[in-house]
């Protein structure tokens, strides 16, 4: 297993096993996060690609995003089992992408709640099909409904979540890289964990609103984080510098589109033409920018 050490038991029985566990850095007190390299998810890498972690607090642990697979669920439970006696009370799902919801499962026992953006839900109803459907063939993982957990706790605006002398504020945003991501701002460090909301070296992957990420953006850029966890890059310690780079790609393409619509040119002129000066920019450009463009032109086409 690439990126798993492993615990083992010295009990001599056959049930005795060696169990998978998750490398994790702790990036600030209490926050502990794994930061993935960037690839296209598939059979080799079973969809682990997305950053994932959890905080602990005085009373209990809240987890951000369970990764990419049953498996790499099951390592980040037993990390946090390693790095701490106190149960899990939370996971929290930042958004639908399967790269971080379906290690939720090794999760769902009594006492934990799973939370989420109000729309997570009917996000997971109308994806879940396709997503398990693909699964096995793209992935090489074996996942069903039992994998997909709708959240307990719906986030409709702000919550407020204890840990036990740790308050985390929860924001529902509105549509930008879904429409239902959700951040977590540690109070105790002054840590914004953005998930999905930012990407770096890895281009942005647009599945909402390329007018609403902007809009989310220059509401975020106007305050000032000690730390920021992205879903997919380094730990940022320069906001909102960081962020720039992603904030200038989008920007790019909604003046390119909004040109092409004005001269009358087509969805298909482009894709070919729109945003190909920052190729050189991105990881993963040419499995996602085509699909960005193919997104922001249905958005764009129409607006007043």
């Amino acid at each position: 297993m690439r990126w798993f050490g492993l615990v083992c038991g010295m009990a001599l029985s056959f049930a005795a096993q060696c169990a998978p566990l998750l490398k994790v850095e702790q990036v600030a007190p209490g926050i502990y996060l794994h930061v993935s390299e960037h690839h296209w998810p598939d059979r080799e890498n079973h969809g682990e690609i997305a950053n994932i972690g959890f905080i602990v607090g005085d009373r209990c642990v809240a987890v951000i995003d369970s990764g990419g697979s049953p498996q790499q669920g099951i390592a980040l439970r037993n990390a946090i089992k390693q790095t701490t006696a106190k149960p899990v009370c939370y996971v929290i799902n930042t958004h639908v992408h399967p790269d971080h919801i379906y290690g939720n499962r090794a999760f769902k026992e009594p006492g934990v709640q799973f939370v989420g953006h109000h729309k997570l839900a009917r996000a997971m109803a109308a994806r879940g099909d396709h997503y398990l459907s693909r699964a096995a063939e793209l992935l090489d993982i074996h996942v069903n409904r039992d994998n997909i957990i709708p959240p307990d706790l719906q986030v409709k605006q702000t919550m407020a979540l204890n840990l036990g002398n740790r308050e985390l504020l929860l924001t529902a945003h509105s549509s930008a890289h879904t429409d239902n991501d959700l951040s977590v701002y540690d109070k105790t460090t002054d840590t914004l964990w953005l998930a999905d909301l930012l990407f770096l070296e890895h281009i942005p992957v647009i599945d909402g609103s390329i007018k609403g990420w902007l809009a989310e953006l220059e509401k975020l850029e106007k305050n000032n984080y000690k730390l920021v966890i992205p879903g997919h890059g380094r730990l940022v310690k320069d906001w909102p510098a960081a962020m720039l780079p992603q904030k200038a790609y989008l920007s790019e393409l909604v003046t390119e589109i909004r040109a092409m619509v004005k001269q009358g040119n087509t969805l298909e002129q482009a894709v070919e033409q729109v945003g190909l000066a920052a190729k050189k920019r991105w990881q993963l450009f040419e499995q996602f920018h085509r699909k960005n463009v193919t997104t922001a032109f249905a958005e764009l086409e129409w607006e007043d």
